[in-house]
């Protein structure tokens, strides 16, 4: 009995006040301190920000609905086999998301969960900004890992099932070959055997093996990696993540479908926050705390897509590898589009 007495004695006093601290981290009322209430904030003028969010919204509707409009239209000679100049367009998108995630989202989360408006325990004793962002890009790649293998194993069962039909009509194929064969021979004799039969042997294989079949040349010469058949719907790894990465393969509306939520994400998102904010003290601890975590996962999502979706998949790709000249090109677009955001940060 004396032993829980002293852990009561001990530890309830702790709990109670890390439970007070976190109450204080969600309270709705202004700081005394803070950017909200003093500052360079004192000069904001909110009716003119709100119109340039507005112009922010049509600007990023537009230019969503037309960049997702481009490989759409292309074809897709225009976008995943992908020419020099789109190839180009990704480098350089990349920089500027991988700015965007270190230099201003992971910024502007570290200044939110440091301010003085939160209480120093927890939030200035570990390092949260940076841990969240990792906990986000964990996060996107065990959701791209999950949507992958399912995918994998729902075309891998659509390929049994192509490669079975295909079975049989190439059985079918040689059993009306040999009937032909032997109508053959009956009709011109011994000698026409043996070239009625290699005939239906050449038209087998060709149904067979319609698809190609690697043999593991070298990646520049035009060969593949691997040793491997290709029946049917089925594709190397990489191919079938970027399916799943880019919602690519859709039918046209479905497509369609796709790239307007695509174009119209961004937008909703400024108009629902520019709604949100106008209930709330942007200068409150909640603020500064939610806008904090939410950086931080924005931060950790767009680093993760720039390092592993674009540049990885693009600059560790056989085309890369086998174009130096491209392989140059695409570096320096890569570096123009990162220091350009980056710059951006002088002024944001």
């Amino acid at each position: 009995m004396a032993f829980f007495e002293e852990m009561e004695s001990r530890y309830v006093p702790y709990l109670r006040t890390h439970l007070h601290q976190f109450a204080a981290s969600v309270s709705a009322a202004s700081c005394e301190e803070g950017p909200g209430a003093g500052g360079d904030d004192e000069c904001r003028d909110e009716p003119a920000a709100l119109r340039l969010k507005m112009v922010a919204v049509a600007t990023i509707l537009v230019a969503g609905a037309i960049g997702v409009a481009i490989p759409l239209v292309g074809g897709e000679e225009g976008s995943s086999s992908g020419s020099g100049t789109f190839v180009l367009a990704k480098a350089f998108a990349a920089g500027v998301i991988l700015a965007t995630g270190f230099v201003h989202m992971l910024h502007d989360a570290e200044e939110k969960l440091s301010d003085p408006c939160l209480p120093a325990m927890p939030w200035r004793r570990f390092p949260f900004p940076g841990f969240i962002a990792m906990l986000a890009a964990l996060g996107t790649l065990v959701m791209e890992f999950v949507g992958t293998r399912f995918y994998e194993r729902r075309h891998g069962e659509e390929a049994a099932a192509a490669a079975t039909a295909g079975h049989d009509d190439t059985t079918a194929l040689l059993e009306d070959g040999a009937l032909a064969g032997v109508a053959a021979t009956r009709m011109s004799g011994d000698d026409d055997k043996h070239d009625a039969m290699h005939i239906v042997g050449m038209r087998a294989h060709a149904a067979a093996h319609q698809h190609s079949h690697a043999h593991g040349h070298d990646a520049c010469d035009g060969g593949a990696v691997y040793d491997a058949h290709a029946h049917g719907s089925e594709e190397r790894p990489s191919q079938a993540r970027h399916v799943v990465v880019s919602q690519a393969q859709f039918k046209n509306f479905s497509a369609l479908l796709m790239a307007f939520f695509f174009a119209i994400t961004t937008p909703v998102g400024i108009a629902l926050g520019a709604g949100v904010a106008s209930f709330y003290s942007a200068s409150s601890p909640r603020a500064f705390m939610v806008e904090g975590i939410l950086d931080s996962m924005s931060s950790g999502i767009l680093i993760y897509i720039a390092l592993v979706d674009l540049i990885a998949a693009d600059f560790l790709s056989r085309r890369m590898s086998c174009n130096p000249r491209l392989q140059v090109c695409s570096y320096v677009v890569l570096l123009v589009g990162a220091v350009a955001m980056s710059a951006l940060a002088i002024w944001a």
